[in-house]
């Protein structure tokens, strides 16, 4: 099995604040203790791993705000995996800017 990579969104409600920096950060370390690769953007975090372990690591991702208090978690997952080669998620984007520059 190669590799995937997938875009995780974990969103903790009932907080009782709009600020959710400090649950993010308690699932990026999370996120991190798996080994993958991870990459935190403004609205994710992207993952690149075997599908079996970014599975394992986003189940215990979801489970960090209930145990920081939140009352309900809504987490969403996109996986890209393909067959034909190696994913990296870098590479995906430096493959559009070099598009973008050509054209």
């Amino acid at each position: 099995m190669g590799k995937v990579v997938a875009e995780v969104i974990i969103v903790p409600y009932g907080t009782g604040t709009p600020s959710l920096s400090r649950y993010v950060a308690d699932v990026e370390r999370v996120l991190k203790s798996y080994n993958l690769k991870t990459m935190l953007t403004p609205m994710g975090t992207i993952l690149e791993g075997d599908l079996d372990s970014v599975l394992e690591a986003v189940k215990a991702a979801h489970q960090v705000p209930f145990e920081s208090g939140a009352l309900r978690v809504g987490t969403t997952i996109r996986i890209d995996e393909r067959r034909d080669k190696e994913l990296d998620m870098y590479e995906k984007v430096k493959s559009v800017e070099e598009k973008l520059r050509t054209e």
